[in-house]
């Protein structure tokens, strides 16, 4: 049956909302969008709920007024600008020496155990990287194949829960509940990326209005992400300053004559702030310098931090830039020469059924990867946010799509839904008769573990 979905990106400068139709063969068809001026938004961070919830709802009513739909649960971005990320490994041993579902499921839940997730952050995407069955590396997909031991890499991207708990807050106040939340770069990176690109490995840089964000493809999933508290509102901010005039003329001075190749000693008039009756002459010499200074000052700690991620000679396919802030001429020469020896392209979003024109840019790119995301367009293999594995296997005897995982320092749990009666199986009632359940002995202490329930989670791991 296709399935109707509701995409919200939740940016600095702007909100939209998209409402999609996706077939049984994961076809996409865009039916309505609303796009609406941000609200208490700054720097990717929900600073006023009750304003952003507002922006929200306008957004949403847009897209549905539109789309003729009444959907009431929307997959959401989530901005880099809290996110974290680590890497984590789990190894199993496979007890029927047939890789399955379930075992891909429990290696990975082994690499999140082993994890040190602070306390203060919650897990929103656990990507795979590298599997290894017995002595092979970089097997690109695990599943079916015969072996007696896995491992995997895996990226774990969380964000800080106060973070997640406002957004959670401002979605649900504009009426609609929340059924996946997506980092806005891995976002962009699905909508923009071609398949030979993430074969080679590639650079996604999204260049937004306050905010910029960075991750890194490879190895069939992103393996490092990054974000720059840097936008195209702050050259705004920076020509209004250099120039005396009010923000709404230094905008339009950006987008008439923002160009980072070509200069030029032509004077412009813009009226004064707080005396627009008057008028200065400016020279675009002036603007062009203002321009270029802030744009190479952003992509350079962009490079740099591309450098901290020692990943760089993996990167194949290059840099592709997206977002708002492509619009000004010349981006992709300037930075052609600071990410040096790399190739340069300026990425717009995936072409779908019906997408409006409006669309067609690159500052949509996150929204349109959100619908990709809920058309299966993620990684082969990924734990999400409410703890669900995803995968696009067509499974015959057991419907394993909906496996939960209840997993924190303390506990080791694999709820799979076959049935209403919703049945809970212990990772060790797999292997073992025994009547003891080493998950129900007591803890020492606020930070110490029973250490029979410390043999237990080390023998889930080996077998």
């Amino acid at each position: 049956m296709s399935e109707t979905i509701l995409a919200i990106d939740i940016g600095s400068t702007k909100i939209c909302s998209v409402i999609a139709e996706i077939s049984d063969f994961d076809e996409v068809t865009i039916q309505g969008h609303g796009v609406t001026k941000s609200q208490g938004v700054k720097k990717g961070v929900i600073t006023n709920i009750e304003l952003a919830s507002k922006a929200i709802k306008k957004a949403i009513s847009d897209a549905k007024r539109i789309a003729g739909s009444n959907i009431t649960s929307a997959t959401v971005s989530i901005s880099n600008a809290y996110a974290k990320s680590l890497n984590s490994t789990g190894i199993v041993n496979i007890p029927n020496k047939e890789i399955s579902i379930k075992e891909i499921n429990r290696v990975m839940q082994t690499a999140l155990y082993n994890a040190n997730v602070p306390h203060e952050y919650e897990v929103i995407h656990i990507l795979p990287y590298n599997f290894r069955v017995d002595d092979q590396d970089f097997v690109e997909d695990p599943f079916g194949m015969n072996a007696s031991r896995m491992e995997v890499d895996v990226n774990i991207i969380m964000t800080q829960k106060s973070n997640l708990s406002n957004l959670k807050k401002a979605i649900r106040s504009a009426g609609v509940d929340i059924n996946g939340i997506v980092l806005s770069g891995y976002a962009s990176a699905i909508a923009t990326m071609h398949e030979d690109e993430k074969g080679l490995g590639a650079v996604v840089i999204d260049l937004g209005g306050q905010t910029s964000n960075l991750v890194v493809h490879t190895g069939n999933s992103i393996k490092y992400n990054d974000f720059l508290a840097v936008g195209s509102h702050h050259i705004t901010n920076d020509l209004s300053m250099a120039l005396h005039t009010p923000l709404q003329i230094a905008e339009s001075v950006k987008i008439r004559h923002g160009n980072l190749l070509e200069n030029s000693n032509e004077v412009i008039e813009v009226p004064i702030i707080g005396d627009e009756n008057n008028h200065n002459g400016v020279s675009l010499e002036i603007v062009h310098s203002v321009i270029f200074a802030r744009v190479e000052e952003a992509l350079m700690i962009l490079a740099k931090s591309l450098e901290n991620s020692n990943l760089k000679d993996q990167i194949g396919a290059g840099i592709l830039l997206t977002g708002g802030m492509t619009k000004l001429k010349g981006i992709r020469e300037l930075a052609q020469a600071i990410f040096s020896g790399m190739p340069v392209r300026v990425a717009y979003p995936r072409e779908l059924n019906g997408l409006f024109q409006a669309l067609r840019d690159p500052a949509f790119s996150t929204v349109i990867g959100l619908v990709l995301y809920k058309a299966h367009k993620h990684t082969q293999y990924e734990i999400d946010f409410e703890q669900e594995l995803l995968h696009s296997k067509n499974l015959q005897e057991e419907n394993l799509s909906n496996i939960k995982i209840s997993h924190n320092r303390h506990e080791d749990e694999i709820v799979l839904n076959k049935d209403p009666k919703e049945h809970k199986y212990k990772a060790n009632d797999d292997y073992h008769d025994s009547g003891i359940s080493f998950d129900d002995l007591p803890e020492l202490g606020h930070d110490k573990q029973n250490p029979l329930k410390k043999i237990g989670n080390w023998a889930r791991q080996l077998f």
